[in-house]
Order: C-alpha cells, then sequence, then structure tokens
C-alpha cells in the first residue's frame, strides 16, 4: 500500500496464518539451525508492539522452541512503543516494558545511555529487578562466550583478512549464485540463446548499464560495483560483432511516484530517448532491454501502490518490439511484476534479480548459453495488484476467475524454464500407510530429454485432502537443484517427516490428523508432472 517507515504496524495477519507460515521459517532456525540471535520488528501485532511482547519473544522464543540466544530490537522499535504505539506514556516506561517484555540489546545508531541510563533510574526507582536484568543479560554473555570472545576478544593478525574479503575464489562465488538464481521467464522460437557472433545487438533500458549501488542493494559494502549487463555483453561477443548502447528511458519519470496513479505521456525529451532506441533497435539484429527496478524503487522503506514497470519503460519495450527486431527483456528487480504486455508479446524474458557484483557476467553467460538457466520463482507473479494477495500457498478456490474476469497469475510459484527438457516418471512412496509419528519416503526419476546439460529444482508438494481447519490447496515441502547432462537420468529422494504434515487444528495444537495426504511432485506448483497418494492412520 506504499506504506512503510514510520507507518509500519498492525500486519492484518490470523493468527494460525502467523503460526503456520510466517513463524515457520523462524522456528526451523532455532529449533533444527540453533540460531542464537533475532530482531523484534517496529510494528505491533494485535495490538501489542512486538518489542514488549512477551508471548513471542519469552514464551514462544525461549519456552516453546527453546532459543538460549538474543533478541536485538530494530532501531527504533523502543521508541515507537511510547512515540507511535503510544502503549507506554514515556519513553522511559518503553523501555522498561521493552525489557519486561524480553528484549535483550537495543540497537540503535545513537549513544548507550539512551537505553543504560533509564535501565539504571527503572533500577533505583525500584520498577525493575535485578533478576531480570540478569535474565536479560545471560544470553547475551553466553553467545559470547560460545564464540570465543572472553579468551580471544580481538581479532588476531587482522591484516590476514585483506587476501580473503573479495578474492578471487569469492568473486567466482559471487558469479556462481548469480547465475543459479536466474530465471527464464519466457523463450518463444527459441530466441535464446544468441549468436556471439551477431552482426549488430542494441542494448538499452535504465539497468543496462548501471553498476551502482541502486542496484547492488543496502547494507553491502560501499566501494563494490556491479559489472553492468553492457560490459557482460561486450565481455562475450566476437570481435566482429557492433554493440551500440543507448539508455532509452530513465528508471522513473520526473513525476514519480506521482505518476503512479496519474500517469502523463513522456516529455519531448523522454519521448526522444524511446525514439532513438527504437531508430537503433531498426538497425540492430537483436534487442536486449533491461528493465526493472532499484534502490529507488524496492528496498526498505520503498513499497508502492504498483507492481508496473515504474517511469516509461513499457513504452520503451513496445516502441522497440514494434520494429520487428527481435527482442529480449532482462529484469533487474527485486519484488514481482506485473508484466502482462512483456509477457504476451515479447518472445524472451529473463529475471534476474539484485545479482550482485558479477550479475552483468551472470546475465551474459544465460544470454549466449554459456550457462543454461534453472532456477524457479519463490514468489508469484500476478496480473495486477489488485489480485494481491494472490500469492502461494493459497486455498481452495482462491485462483478462480471473479466477477472482474481476470483470474489466475502470469507466474506461478515455482516457475522457471530451460534450454533442455526434463520428463519425470518412476514416482514411488513408502510405506502407502503409516502412523502419525512415521516417516514416508518419496523418490521419483528425472531424465534430461534435451540436447544440452541443464538443472532442474524437483519440487515436492503436499495436500491434506480432508482436516478440521481449512489447509492450502498445495504446501511445498520439499525441493531439489539436480544438475544433469544430456540423456542423464537422476532418482530424487525426499522424506517427508510429521512436521511436514502438521497443521494447527481447530484447538490451535499442532497435530497430524489421520486420513488421506496427497502428493504431488513437478517443475512448478502448477506444472505438476506426477502424484500419488498415502494415508495416516491411529
Amino acid at each position: 500500500g506504499a506504506r512503510d517507515g514510520d507507518a509500519r504496524t498492525d500486519p492484518k495477519v490470523a493468527p494460525r496464518e502467523v503460526e503456520w507460515l510466517h513463524n515457520a521459517p523462524f522456528k526451523m532456525a532455532i529449533t533444527e539451525g540453533g540460531m542464537m540471535g533475532v530482531m523484534a520488528s517496529m510494528n505491533d501485532y494485535d495490538g501489542v508492539p512486538l518489542v514488549t511482547n512477551k508471548k513471542f519473544l519469552v514464551d514462544k522464543l525461549r519456552g516453546e522452541w527453546g532459543m538460549k540466544g538474543y533478541v536485538v530490537s530494530d532501531s527504533k522499535a523502543v521508541y515507537h512503543v511510547s512515540a507511535k504505539h503510544a502503549t507506554a506514556d514515556t519513553y522511559k516506561e518503553a523501555v522498561r516494558q521493552a525489557v519486561e517484555g524480553g528484549l535483550n540489546v537495543r540497537t540503535a545508531f545513537s549513544a548507550p545511555d539512551l537505553y543504560v541510563n533509564p535501565l539504571r533510574e527503572l533500577i533505583k526507582e525500584g520498577k525493575l529487578s535485578m533478576k531480570t536484568i540478569d535474565e536479560r543479560v545471560r544470553p547475551v554473555l553466553r553467545v559470547k562466550y560460545i564464540l570465543g570472545l572472553f579468551d580471544k576478544p580481538y581479532v588476531e593478525n587482522r591484516q590476514e583478512s585483506d587476501k580473503v574479503i573479495h578474492c578471487a575464489e569469492h568473486q567466482g562465488l559471487a558469479r556462481e549464485m548469480a547465475r543459479q538464481s536466474i530465471v527464464l521467464l519466457k523463450n518463444d522460437d527459441k530466441v535464446l540463446p544468441l549468436s556471439k557472433d551477431v552482426k549488430r545487438i542494441l542494448v538499452t533500458g535504465p539497468n543496462a548499464d548501471e553498476g551502482g549501488p541502486d542496484v547492488l542493494g543496502r547494507y553491502g559494502p560501499l566501494h563494490a560495483r556491479m559489472v553492468t549487463v553492457l560490459e557482460g555483453i561486450k565481455s562475450k561477443v566476437s570481435a566482429g560483432t557492433e554493440v551500440v548502447y543507448l539508455k532509452g528511458c530513465d528508471l522513473v519519470d520526473s513525476r514519480w511516484p506521482e505518476s503512479e496513479i496519474l500517469p502523463e505521456p513522456p516529455s519531448s525529451q523522454e519521448l526522444a530517448q524511446i525514439n532513438a532506441a527504437a531508430e537503433a533497435a531498426k538497425q540492430a539484429d537483436v534487442a536486449v532491454v533491461v528493465l526493472g527496478g532499484s534502490e529507488k524503487t524496492c528496498g526498505e522503506t520503498r513499497s508502492r501502490v504498483s507492481l508496473d514497470l515504474p517511469g516509461y519503460q513499457l513504452d520503451l519495450v513496445k516502441a522497440v518490439y514494434a520494429t520487428g527486431t527481435p527482442t529480449v527483456v532482462v529484469l533487474i528487480n527485486g519484488r514481482a511484476l506485473t508484466i502482462n504486455w512483456i509477457d504476451k508479446y515479447v518472445p524472451s524474458i529473463v529475471e534476474t534479480w539484485y545479482s550482485g557484483e558479477k550479475g552483468g557476467l551472470a546475465i551474459a553467460d544465460v544470454l549466449f548459453g554459456d550457462y543454461n538457466p534453472g532456477g524457479k520463482l519463490s514468489v508469484t507473479f500476478p496480473k495486477a495488484v489488485g489480485q494481491v494477495l494472490i500469492n502461494f500457498p493459497y486455498k481452495g478456490g482462491a485462483h478462480k476467475d471473479g466477477s472482474a474476469r481476470v483470474g489466475g497469475v502470469i507466474y506461478p510459484f515455482g516457475y522457471g524454464l530451460s534450454f533442455t527438457r526434463f520428463e519425470y516418471t518412476n514416482l514411488k512412496m513408502s510405506p502407502l500407510e503409516q502412523k502419525a509419528n512415521g516417516n514416508i519416503t518419496v523418490t521419483v526419476d528425472v531424465e534430461n530429454i534435451g540436447d544440452v546439460k541443464g538443472d532442474e529444482v524437483v519440487q515436492l508438494y503436499v495436500n491434506d485432502r480432508v482436516s478440521s481447519v481449512t489447509t492450502p490447496v498445495k504446501i511445498l515441502r520439499g525441493f531439489e537443484r539436480v544438475t544433469l547432462k544430456a540423456g542423464e537420468k537422476k532418482t530424487v529422494e525426499f522424506v517427508l517427516k510429521p512436521k511436514d504434515l502438521q497443521i494447527l487444528d481447530i484447538n490451535m495444537e499442532w497435530t497430524v490428523e489421520p486420513g488421506w495426504f496427497d502428493v504431488y511432485v513437478g517443475a512448478s506448483s502448477e506444472d505438476i508432472r506426477l502424484q500419488d497418494s498415502f494415508e495416516i492412520v491411529g
């Protein structure tokens, strides 16, 4: 809703969904991964600020989940208790509520006396016990002890870090991470991969030659610089290829963000940029249009009222496509986009996210076929912002056509194409009848039936047919990325454990209810290749 910053408050999420969907990854990280630190956010939940919420920070984190580490506040969370939420009449009372509620450390870019001095005063006034202070200090000391900071508080030979940070091995890892995260959304007529010997290629779009912090994301080294898509393409093509670059348009227009609700035609200067790119496209053999967002449009305190491409980016694509030159759209962005027109008309679309400092090289690897993309979408791409929340997982009937006659999504959760094809066979489950505390083993054979090596992300979904409360049609319960040479076949194994079948039942208790469960295996949440069923008895 384009409301963020100090407006972050009161999420409208039901208690069962909080536990089942939103708390689930935190619970796993703590109970299975041993995570020792969490941050309490700035918002409230059901009227209680998270930073003072004993049910979350003490009862759940420490009691139910057994976390032994510390809780820090988001920067202004303690301050907001009195200044925004108004559940405390003074800042000092906000500090008291936070410490009583389970907070260990107040995080902010400010002097420590903003937290320490109020605590001292509260103790002298008898409003806070030393027992509570001891309980809050103990987890901080425990983590320092585990890290060995009492024995070696300072780093020895710190100059050795210069040999590690940004070394060749890590730069190579950055490129591989970027390549594995790229998702091929569309490739009609096999426009991709491009030939390195193409005579002339146009590279255009506001993100084509962008390599600064805006496309690297926040909280990283300020000196880092991304290899741009333009640079990556230039490094790939043969000596005889002419690479023509025109920006085409800015990422946002001069009136943005107001233009998102009150659009107007581009100015004469903006139109001239678009027309120049279109003229260049007429003389090119292929056009690569690099679009999307940046730190200006997506990130912390960067929510929007639209999921459309900002500014005149769509106008640029339309103008280039109208020339008849084969067109590839490359997206550099941090959220789902409503790219309906592009999906309908542009033959090839590549989603690259914010791909880091070697992103341009990784993108070029995909564009020219040196790497076969195998990434899958971890979010749903809706057709319109009015469909939100049409995400995954969803309950029965959620994706049906409504009276507005706009149903379905552009790209479902788990979606992603490849330059090759994969075949799924021989789905097996054992046992087909199991007690509530037992495991179910699922195996499936996956074969590369195309001509090139590629990665497939095999996805396992489960449906609880009949339950005491409504449950999703499908919920992801396993995925495995496998690399297969042309003609190669591998068996992929999943183990469904009781926790994978649990639901919060009608009494809000975690339960594996008896009955039939459907298992779906496929290439996305909608591209299901094989399915079978098993029964939980008892």
